[in-house]
């Protein structure tokens, strides 16, 4: 697929609809450091919206709050019109979660993973056999099915794992630096499917390294030593930038 078939698609409509994320204030304390220094985000619904920062950023620790995973030293936080860290529970059944590091099992095959996740997430028996079905069709697996997923690439791992984060048809995804340790052509492949279920109605909320991934994403979040420094389209930010550009040359 060409760059251009990757643009994100214009997202107008789901910006005017009530926000996915919003969080006003959140910040969070470690005993002397402050992690995450009075953020406030608001998400648009059915949006890739991005989260650019080096390592300490705070990029995870926002990720482990707005999931709930993690009680916020202040602020306030709504996700998927829920507030948080109180309703998180009820935000759990709602919501997918991804990790860079692989955290299925190993030991057991692509459809037998799978096959857990729905049994974890209480899916009926008829209902996850025609699910894992479609998402072994979708992720690219039929001739997979019974492959440990020990045995897979970086790559394919990671695509299992999408795949397993999506299996209740969550409305709000967190991906925090899913394609950090992958190839170059599978995190292209993975970045089609992000856009696939950003089409079909899925917020995403994904964290990154990479600029090129950070160009693709409806809207950007760059953090900073635990502070939000600037949020905005890719092409708000890079036009920000314009004046300030510096030109080095050597022999």
């Amino acid at each position: 697929m060409s760059d251009a078939a990757l643009a994100a698609p214009d997202t107008t409509q789901a910006a005017d609809q009530s926000p996915a994320i919003k969080a006003r204030g959140m910040s969070k304390q470690f005993g002397e450091l402050r992690a995450v220094d009075d953020v406030d985000l608001t998400v648009p619904r059915a949006c890739v919206y991005g989260f650019l920062g080096p390592n300490g950023s705070g990029k995870s620790t926002t990720i482990r709050m707005l999931c709930g995973l993690l009680t916020p030293s202040a602020g306030e936080i709504e996700v998927l019109g829920l507030k948080i860290p109180e309703q998180a529970e009820a935000l759990r059944r709602r919501i997918g979660y991804m990790t860079q590091k692989f955290s299925l099992f190993e030991d057991l095959t692509v459809r037998e993973n799978l096959e857990f996740l729905a049994a974890v997430q209480d899916i009926p028996k008829a209902k996850a056999r025609q699910r894992i079905d479609e998402l072994v069709e979708q992720y690219h697996f039929a001739d997979r099915q019974k492959q440990l997923a020990g045995t897979m690439s970086g790559g394919q791992k990671q695509r299992l794992a999408l795949a397993g984060a999506v299996i209740h048809g969550p409305e709000l995804l967190f991906l925090d630096e899913p394609t950090s340790a992958v190839d170059p052509e599978s995190r292209r492949d993975f970045w089609e499917k992000l856009f696939e279920l950003a089409d079909a109605g899925t917020t995403l909320l994904v964290s990154t390294h990479y600029m090129d991934e950070a160009e693709r994403c409806h809207r950007l979040a760059i953090l900073d030593q635990g502070k939000l420094v600037a949020d905005g389209t890719p092409a708000e930010l890079t036009g920000a930038l314009a004046d300030r550009a510096i030109e080095v040359r050597a022999a």
